[in-house]
């Protein structure tokens, strides 16, 4: 790693975005799943922040939409009021959330993600007009977050939430986080894929659509965020259209399958966030709701297939096989399923509905696709819930 002298001659230069915001203190830090290869698990942090500015209403600070030229400034917590001098052009996301929201807007894709992996580009497959080549993506995550990284991206503005720094593994702390802001680049975002972490108690969450607001306000695109507002409104009144009253629902199960014979699986409770969006929208019947199956996010427990045959639902949407296309998928997972002993009784494998349950990032188009996936698998749905060309000419600029 460069040293401190090396790292100011390179950013002397970096006057032009300067971020204001400061980051929120700590909790302890909750992963994703424990066989998750972002190497976190079981690592606690305990960062505090002690400066605690950001976690005021953001209506009290300002908040410049204009499109001329000069400084403006966008707020969003826990960042704060984040002030910028130009539009950034370069940039970093957090996940695949807001890596989609700027694919919605019309930017290049960001130059990292925490993990490649779990940016899954082939949903845009789904639209003509819309593709995403992230074969010169970068991992932020590296058996852990080098600093040196940020240095070497050298982006405009990283859209991340300073806490998932701070707490999602051990490493970072608030001096690190205001080191990035002053030598490279600032902070944009907030953790709303989920809301699980410990961390997150003591600030607000947004909606997708609201983070998505707020993107669009700091690369000055609001024009594109208001068409797809208008094409989200449509889309959820064609939802609403499509939902099964609430007796004619199937219960659902939501799970993480481990490898491609599970035996093993992390229950997943329905909840809010980003990450729920379509089943929530849906109306997803939860099946673990229903029962003492304790979510995994607070847990940090499995269950085995015998638990899953005691709950039994009626459909099974399996998390963890969103890089397996539905053939790979069926010829794969379901066929382990289909031929083991205790999972062949299951009630969803004996009548075909195993399912994969969507992404745990969704972004404003990549939600349009996992709702319509679903829809289709979960309620037999045979129309199309939104206007595919629409989206591509809002991406594209031609609205």
């Amino acid at each position: 790693m460069a040293d401190d002298s090396r790292r100011r001659g390179l950013r002397t230069r970096r006057t032009v975005i300067k971020g204001t915001g400061a980051a929120l203190g700590g909790g302890l830090l909750a992963g994703c799943t424990s066989d998750s290869d972002d190497g976190s698990d079981g690592a606690d942090s305990t960062q505090t922040s002690t400066d605690t500015t950001a976690s005021s209403d953001e209506s009290t600070t300002s908040e410049s939409t204009t499109t001329t030229d000069g400084p403006y400034s966008v707020s969003m917590v826990p960042v704060g009021e984040v002030e910028f001098e130009s539009v950034p052009k370069t940039w970093v996301a957090n996940n695949g959330s807001w890596a989609d929201m700027g694919i919605a807007l019309g930017l290049e894709p960001p130059k990292a993600v925490w993990l490649t992996s779990r940016y899954h580009t082939q949903y845009y497959d789904a639209i003509d007009g819309v593709s995403v080549d992230k074969s010169g993506m970068k991992n932020l995550y590296q058996d852990g977050v080098n600093k040196e990284l940020f240095y070497q991206l050298d982006a405009d503005v990283h859209v991340m939430d300073p806490n998932f720094l701070m707490n999602r593994f051990k490493g970072w702390s608030q001096s690190d986080v205001d080191e990035i802001k002053k030598n490279v680049g600032p902070l944009f975002g907030n953790c709303i894929y989920a809301q699980h972490y410990t961390w997150h108690d003591d600030y607000r969450y947004y909606t997708l659509m609201e983070g998505f607001e707020k993107l669009s306000k700091v690369f000055k695109r609001h024009d594109r965020y208001e068409a797809f507002a208008d094409l989200h409104a449509d889309f959820q009144s064609n939802i609403e259209s499509v939902v099964p009253s609430k007796g004619e629902r199937p219960s659902a199960a939501v799970v993480w399958g481990v490898g491609d014979e599970p035996k093993k699986f992390y229950p997943y409770i329905i909840g809010k966030g980003t990450g729920f969006k379509h089943l929530n929208d849906l109306k997803v019947d939860d099946a673990l709701a229903k029962t003492d199956v304790k979510d995994f996010h607070g847990s940090r427990a499995a269950i085995d297939l015998e638990v899953l045959l005691k709950v039994d639902p009626e459909v099974l949407l399996l998390r963890g096989y969103e890089d397996k296309s539905r053939e790979e998928f069926e010829n794969t997972v379901v066929k382990f399923l289909e031929n083991n002993n205790t999972a062949s009784n299951l009630t969803a494998v004996k009548n075909g509905d195993v399912y994969r349950a969507g992404g745990l990032y969704q972004g404003p188009i990549t939600n349009l696709v996992l709702t319509q996936r679903t829809a289709e698998l979960l309620y037999g749905v045979d129309e199309k819930l939104y206007d595919h060309q629409r989206v591509a000419d809002i991406v594209n600029g031609e609205f």
